[in-house]
């Protein structure tokens, strides 16, 4: 899908798993979604979304409900909304300017740890997948903080692909749960939300 371009840059469609008197709130404008602020996230503090899949969303409430997993607020009804998201200055991790940048500060956050003589964050693997990421939210929060103390606009959103999941037959290049994620950084983001029709 191609992203609608704006003055403020591309509008993506993304899609946010929760509970159903959450998602409700949200789309009466009741509440507005509140960002993670876990020191394992994999794309720094914000809110997150799956990139055009409302799928991916629905089944990500209902790992929450089953495995009971802690999310800001528990789920107890699976439920997906949408939102339209203007992507303003965009840290985009497809992009190779974005890759330095953030190679960069895990080069300036390895130093600082250095002189502190302290370890730095490590990500951690469970049941094989890298899901507990400490060192890249370590890092995304560290290149933020950096950029704003300079002077540098500061990003309103984050936005990666994750290769995961198993191959989808031998010596496949395609992975099983590949998919983009997005982080905003800035509610004002958010143009506004909408009722997805898969959200049964």
């Amino acid at each position: 899908m191609q992203a609608l371009l704006t003055s403020n840059g591309p509008v993506l469609i993304g899609y946010h798993g929760c509970d159903r008197v959450t998602g409700e709130r949200v789309l009466s404008g009741e509440i507005e979604l509140l960002g993670s602020t876990n020191d394992y996230d994999w794309l720094g503090h914000g809110i997150y979304f799956w990139e055009n899949d409302p799928e991916r969303a629905l089944n990500w409430a209902r790992m929450v409900l089953k495995h009971g997993r802690r999310s800001r607020a528990q789920v107890a009804e699976p439920f997906v909304i949408g939102a339209v998201i203007q992507l303003g200055n965009c840290l985009d991790l497809m992009q190779a300017q974005s890759i330095r940048w953030v190679r960069d500060a895990h080069s300036d956050l390895k130093a600082v740890y250095e002189e502190l003589q302290k370890p730095l964050p490590v990500n951690r693997m469970i049941q094989g997948e890298l899901a507990l990421r400490h060192l890249d939210c370590a890092v995304l929060q560290f290149l933020h903080r950096d950029r704003e103390e300079s002077g540098f606009p500061a990003f309103d959103t984050v936005r990666a692909a994750f290769p995961e999941g198993t191959p989808l037959y031998e010596s496949a290049g395609f992975l099983e749960r590949t998919h983009i994620q997005m982080c905003v950084r800035h509610p004002s983001s958010v143009v506004g939300y909408f009722r997805v029709k898969t959200a049964r």
